[in-house]
């Protein structure tokens, strides 16, 4: 006998989007990261003067290290809890309500 699966509450949902959205804005961050400190190289490899821009983008690259395993910790079990979500969820298609 297969024990039976616990009911989806609202509060399991919204901990879904909010793991979701959690996880886009940490990814979002991180690709910006990324971006300026490839800008920041830039203008550390133009001018002499402004190689602490350089620092600057060793300091990005280091935040984007530590945030990997956080966009990880987020991302995982939002996306098992939407898929628990999706599979649970009557088709609409097939008649269901």
């Amino acid at each position: 006998m297969q024990p039976r699966p616990r009911e989806i509450t609202a509060d399991y949902r919204r901990r879904a989007g909010v793991l979701t959205w959690s996880a886009v804005v940490v990814g979002a961050l991180m690709a910006v990261a990324l971006v300026v400190s490839v800008v920041f190289l830039i203008r550390a490899d133009q001018d002499t003067r402004n190689a602490a821009y350089g620092y600057l983008a060793l300091v990005l690259w280091v935040g984007i290290a530590a945030a990997v395993p956080v966009l990880l910790a987020l991302a995982i079990p939002a996306a098992r809890m939407r898929r628990r979500l999706r599979e649970r969820q009557p088709d609409a298609r097939a008649g269901g309500a």
